[in-house]
Order: structure tokens, then C-alpha cells, then sequence
């Protein structure tokens, strides 16, 4: 059995995305074959999924930075996808196209696994595009009580915090961290397109823990000065893994063995991809 899957996005000629599906689906006997769909036009998201429907494709995952676009495009959404506002997974199924959102369970698990225990009073989050709506859902769903979104687009960043009953801020000032527990990273700064740092390194503080969805590089700016500084830091490779099997899943209906493809993604990284980027 055969399966064609993609993925539509910019820049994502290094995405670790086509081997890490592939060689799952060859332990699942499908002989699944993952293509690129590398864009930055509106038009070419719309004309790549109408060629991906056409041609029998079982899905698409979408990525920065269409994953509140491709909505517009899509017949039906999942619930979770519905209140998050954003999709990173399109089915096509019965004639119609249903849009679904991985990145937020990929959050929480990883989150989970990694930083279990970590404290969840205050959180500050750096992004509200379609990956920062999915971390801001999931965090709510770990139980953070107080979130502040940092995004310099005001309407954006107001939207995304009014729904989740946070707070928003334009720029992060340099008291923001002083009492917060945790800073997640959902802005494309640290990605190899978008080198640096989002905030000053100075205003990481002992007991914070920060957390970067950026998976490659495996160490951004961030995570390194986080870490200098002796705090508790994740980057995004666990995130991806799970957003990636959740997918698999429903591309294939087939469940995928994830710790398989933990460790398969963590192998893809030590073999000299360390200094590409990419977010899911």
C-alpha cells in the first residue's frame, strides 16, 4: 500500500519532516512518500493543495507561514483546530479537506516528558502566529495560570491573548521575566533565517525554565544562554516528534510507534543537520 503526503511552508528545503514520516511508514509496510511544497506565495498554497487533492495525496502538513491561511481553503476543522485557529495537518478524505492541529498535543507532550514538574504560575510566551496559538492552548491545558504573549503585531498578539484570557504585550521589557516561572519561544528567532536572540540574555533568571520550538539548530542562541546561566531548557525536537506521529497517524491510520521516532529524529540530528533550521 502506497501513500503520498507533504508539506507545504518557506524555507523548508533542510525539514527533517520527509525522513522521519518515511521511515515510519516503511516499518508500517505503506511505502509512504513525503514531498516538499517550498513557497511563500498565498496563491502557490492554494494551487499546491488543490495539485496535492488532485493527484491523491492522503494530506498535507502546513507550516510558517500558512497555518491560519490555509483555513480559508479547508471544508471542515477539528475541534481543537477550531479553537486553536490555526492547522498544521490537512486530510483529504471523502472529497473534502478537514483541517487538524498537532502542534499543540506535540507541546504537551513534550512538555510532559521534559519539564514535568516545572513550576506554571506565570508563563511568558514570545509569538502569537499559528504555532504560538497551538503552545498558548496547550499551555492553558498544563495548568499555567497567568500568560503574558509577546507578539510586536498588535492585532495579532490582542486576538490570540483575548481568546486565551491572557495578557499581550508589543515587545518584551526587561522586568517582564522578573517573576515569571517560564518563557516559551514560539517566534521564529533563533532559526538560521531568522538568527539571534528574541530577548536580552541578561533577563533570564535563576528558577526560570524556557523552552524553545525550534528544533533545528538543536541549540539556539537562546537555549544556550539559558542553559549558561544554569536554567532549565528544552529546545523543539520532542514537540516535533509527537506533532509528527500525531500526524502519521492521521494520514494513515495507522498507529506510529513514537519513541521509534524520537529516536530516529535525535539520530537525523547528530548526523550533521544540527545547523538547519525548521519548525515542524
Amino acid at each position: 500500500m502506497a501513500a503520498c503526503v507533504g508539506l507545504i511552508g518557506t524555507g523548508i528545503g533542510a525539514s527533517l519532516s520527509p525522513a522521519l514520516h518515511e521511515a515510519e511508514g516503511s516499518h508500517h509496510h505503506l511505502g509512504l512518500s513525503y514531498t516538499l511544497f517550498d513557497t511563500d506565495s498565498p496563491a502557490e498554497l492554494e494551487r499546491h493543495l488543490d495539485e496535492a487533492e488532485r493527484d491523491g495525496f492522503a494530506g498535507l502538513n502546513i507550516t510558517h507561514p500558512f497555518k491560519q491561511q490555509v483555513i480559508r481553503h479547508l471544508d471542515e476543522l477539528s475541534p481543537n483546530a477550531r479553537e486553536i485557529g490555526a492547522v498544521n495537518t490537512v486530510v483529504f478524505t471523502d472529497g473534502k479537506r478537514q483541517g487538524h492541529n498537532t502542534d499543540a498535543y506535540g507541546f504537551a507532550e513534550s512538555f510532559r516528558t521534559q519539564l514535568a514538574g516545572a513550576a506554571t504560575g506565570h508563563v511568558v510566551q514570545l509569538g502569537a502566529g499559528g504555532a504560538g496559538a497551538a503552545c498558548g492552548h496547550a499551555l492553558r491545558g498544563l495548568g499555567v495560570e497567568r500568560l503574558t504573549i509577546v507578539d510586536p503585531d498588535h492585532s495579532r498578539g490582542a486576538e490570540l491573548a483575548g481568546r486565551l484570557g491572557a495578557e499581550h504585550l508589543t515587545k518584551a521589557g526587561p522586568a517582564l521575566l522578573k517573576n515569571a516561572d517560564g518563557l516559551v519561544n514560539t517566534s521564529p528567532i533563533g532559526m538560521r533565517h531568522h538568527p539571534g536572540i528574541p530577548l536580552p540574555a541578561e533577563s533570564l533568571h535563576r528558577g526560570l525554565w524556557v523552552a524553545d520550538i525550534v528544533y533545528m539548530p538543536v541549540e539556539t542562541e537562546l537555549l544556550r544562554a539559558a542553559r549558561a546561566a544554569g536554567l532549565r531548557a528544552v529546545g523543539g525536537a520532542a514537540m516535533c516528534a509527537y506533532q509528527a506521529a500525531a500526524a502519521f497517524e492521521l494520514f494513515t491510520g495507522r498507529t506510529p510507534d513514537i519513541a521509534r521516532m524520537l529516536l530516529h529524529l535525535s539520530r537525523l540530528l547528530e548526523r550533521g543537520h544540527v545547523d538547519r533550521d525548521h519548525h515542524s
